[in-house]
This record gives C-alpha cells, sequence and structure tokens, in this order.
C-alpha cells in the first residue's frame, strides 16, 4: 500500500492584536489594562511619563509601529499600529499612562464603535458602541460592557440590537440604554439564554469557562467616595426566566446600579460578576433601594455605607490600592443569567461625589 500525502504551506496569521506588555513594575500601582484598542497603565504619582519605553507581545507573526521599547512621552496618549503576519489587517492601539484622576460626572453623551473584518463580506464593519468619556488631563474613561460577549450571538445584528446602547432620549442630550436580550439557541446551550445590558467602570475579558467572570470591574481610586446621584427611567420584561430558560411564574424582574470601593490586594487585583457584592475586599458600597418601574426621568443619590468592620487606610489610599467601579444592569440577577427579556434601563447624568 502506497500513501501519498499532499503538505501546503500554512496560511499567515491575520490577528493583529497586544496580548500582553511590560514596563518597570516598581511604577505601577495595577496591572496594565488591555480593552478593546487601548492599553492603559495605572502608575504612581512620582513617575515621570515623559520619558517611558514600554514592551508589547503580539499575536504570532505581528508586527508594531513604533517599535516595541521605543521611548516616547506619554504626557498625551500615543498611538501604536499593530499589523498582522500576514499584512493584511492593521489595528490602531491608544496607549496611556494615568495617575488615575479619574473622572466623575457621566453624561453618556460619547459613544465609539469596535470595529472588526466581518468574515461573510471581508470588509471592515462597525459591531457594537463602546462609550467613553475624556478626561482633563488628556486621558479618557472607557466603559465596559458584556458587548463583546453577545456578538459570538448576534453577529450581524447592528449596534442598536445589543444589550449596551446610546439613545437620544436622555435626561439631558443622549444617555446609555441596557437591555436584557435573548441570546439565543446557542446561548442556552452554554446555560447563558439572556444577556443583561450592563454598563460598568472597568473592561470586559471574555472568559468561555466561566462567563460571569469576564468583567472586570475597578480602576484606582485615590479618594474617599461619598455619594453616587444619577436619573434612570426602568421597564421589566414580560417573562422572567432562570438559567434553563424555564419561566419563573411571580417572579418580576428589576433593576441594578450599585458602586464599590474595594481594596487591591496580590491576589485580588479586581473584582468580577462572580464577587462584586461578596467580596471580603470591598470597604464600602452605595447601591440604589426602593427601585421602581418609571416611564419619567426618577433622581436616585446613593450614600456609600462603610461595611462592617472595614476602616480606610489613609497611605494605601493615597498609593492606589483601592479600586472603585460604577455597575448598572438591566437585570439584577443577569450575572446568573436570571432575568427578563426586554427589560429596559435608562441611566443619565451620573455624578460620582468624594472627599
Amino acid at each position: 500500500m502506497t500513501f501519498t500525502s499532499c503538505i501546503s504551506e500554512e496560511a499567515l496569521n491575520s490577528e493583529a492584536d497586544i496580548t500582553s506588555c511590560e514596563v518597570d513594575k516598581n511604577i505601577l500601582i495595577r496591572d496594565p489594562v488591555i480593552s478593546n484598542e487601548k492599553v492603559t497603565f495605572y502608575v504612581k504619582d512620582s513617575t515621570d511619563i515623559s520619558q517611558q519605553s514600554p514592551k508589547f507581545n503580539l499575536t504570532e507573526g505581528a508586527t508594531i509601529s513604533p517599535e516595541s521599547g521605543t521611548t516616547r512621552n506619554f504626557l498625551t496618549p500615543q498611538t501604536y499600529v499593530v499589523t498582522s503576519q500576514d499584512g493584511q489587517w492593521k489595528k490602531t492601539y491608544n496607549v496611556e499612562y494615568t495617575f488615575s484622576n479619574l473622572l466623575t460626572t457621566y453624561n453618556f453623551d460619547n459613544v465609539k464603535y469596535y470595529y472588526e473584518t466581518d468574515y461573510n463580506t471581508n470588509e471592515i464593519r462597525p459591531f457594537y458602541q463602546i462609550f467613553y468619556s475624556d478626561t482633563p488631563d488628556g486621558s479618557s474613561i472607557e466603559w465596559g460592557s458584556g458587548n463583546a460577549g453577545f456578538m459570538i450571538t448576534n453577529y450581524e445584528g447592528p449596534a442598536s440590537s445589543y444589550p449596551t446602547c446610546q439613545d437620544d432620549n436622555g435626561y439631558i442630550g443622549k444617555c446609555v440604554k441596557l437591555t436584557t436580550q435573548s441570546t439565543g439557541t446557542l446561548g442556552a446551550m452554554f446555560k447563558a439564554p439572556i444577556a443583561a445590558g450592563n454598563l460598568f467602570i472597568g473592561s470586559f475579558q471574555i472568559d468561555l469557562s466561566n462567563a460571569a467572570k469576564s468583567t472586570h470591574f475597578g480602576v484606582p481610586f485615590k479618594n474617599t467616595p461619598t455619594e453616587l446621584v444619577g436619573y434612570y427611567k426602568y421597564k421589566a420584561g414580560d417573562v422572567y426566566t432562570d438559567i434553563n430558560s424555564n419561566e419563573v411564574k411571580g417572579k418580576k424582574d428589576n433593576f441594578d446600579i450599585y458602586a464599590i470601593l474595594y481594596e487591591v490586594t496580590d491576589d485580588v487585583q479586581y473584582l468580577d460578576g462572580t464577587n462584586s457584592l461578596t467580596s471580603d475586599n470591598i470597604v464600602s458600597i452605595a447601591r440604589l433601594e426602593n427601585k421602581k418601574e418609571t416611564d419619567t426621568w426618577t433622581r436616585f443619590a446613593i450614600p456609600f455605607v462603610m461595611k462592617d468592620g472595614k476602616t480606610i487606610d489613609a497611605d494605601k489610599l493615597k498609593n492606589g490600592k483601592y479600586n472603585i467601579s460604577i455597575i448598572m444592569s438591566s437585570s439584577i440577577d443577569g450575572a446568573t443569567f436570571n432575568g427578563a427579556v426586554g427589560s429596559t434601563l435608562y441611566v443619565d447624568e451620573m455624578q460620582l461625589f468624594y472627599k
């Protein structure tokens, strides 16, 4: 018997991503954050960011310009262009060093789009919206959401069909609209039959082994938060279902708006959907109670309440050892994939007060 084989040349990689990065660990107050097309280094106040030389690890065969390790002035954010191994695709990253002077007023007027090559048409097109706000020091805050995960089941849908998107009818100007959506047959197969609309300060990194761990809540904050204020409207969906897609009769959906301040340790760099309300690292929390369905804009003012036995260490606060996150969801149990399709939460003109 004669065996004949034909070996074709392996196709070149078409990915153009920064997978990890390296800087002097002595200047960092937390691990670097890579999200969408942005890299953020949270650094100590004493850091000279006018002469920094970050190094980047890329997807196989990709190249970056300027070259990894190039010394640049990061007093303003710098751009890098990653080119795939096959030379067909490019991605531009904004790289910034920040002293964690977090913007604390949010009007949700600014969005940009996540673009990707459509495998059906081979054209680059927008998929979903990303909320962002520019800060006075030239950096920006980019809100996290679960839209990237929903894209798996909504590949051909427009941005307006995603759980998190912008709406034109805000309390003032535009606002964020969060809607609980069905993930269809594929989502149900993975025990994730719904996707609640959510928006949070942090980043989203898909974890297929445990979807609730995909949400990375929190960024460094060097002040003591006192109150979270804003406006909302809400309408619950008609049929509440559980993680197995079974209707739960007599149960009505509800939404959630809360903020947390928590201590960062070597073991806990961020909180996620599994522990954002239960972690022992949480120091104080502001959570909206007495929620109601309403089709008119309703003001809320939520005080931060210290957890029993917790205090804020002034030195740790100064050195960026506490993270803060604001978290909103159209279904209060959305992290465990329980809720009602159609539940819709609008939020606008939010402000975080601190001392």
